[in-house]
């Protein structure tokens, strides 16, 4: 197996901590095939593997924290627009029509269909 991990001097080493992860035989196999295809270790490649989906799920998150936020703030005003109605609005503002106004709904009756 090639290795082409560049070598990083050790005081730039981040603190690292020791962790044991049990994974089926079969997965491991698949991630040292996979890792050796990569012309990496099999702990190059997992920890690779473990960063990238962090960085897919801290911004998932983050959208998720500020829907919540967004729907509590919406409850104290009460009235909202359905997605359709937004729709139909931006959609003639866009084509040049003069857009039609539309309804506002409760926030309660929207979270009752839901």
């Amino acid at each position: 197996m090639a290795q082409t991990e560049q070598r990083v001097p050790p005081e730039q080493v981040p603190a690292m901590s020791t962790t044991t992860l049990k994974i089926p035989d079969v997965l491991k196999a698949r991630i040292a095939e996979a890792a050796e295809q990569a012309g990496k270790s099999a702990h190059a490649f997992m920890l690779e593997a473990l960063e990238a989906e962090t960085r897919r799920a801290e911004p998932r998150n983050e959208f998720v924290q500020s829907a919540a936020k967004a729907e509590q703030e919406v409850a104290v005003y009460g009235e909202v627009y359905s997605m359709d109605a937004a729709h139909r609005y931006f959609s003639d503002k866009l084509d040049g029509k003069k857009p039609r106004r539309q309804k506002a709904i409760t926030f309660k009756s929207l979270r009752r269909r839901g």
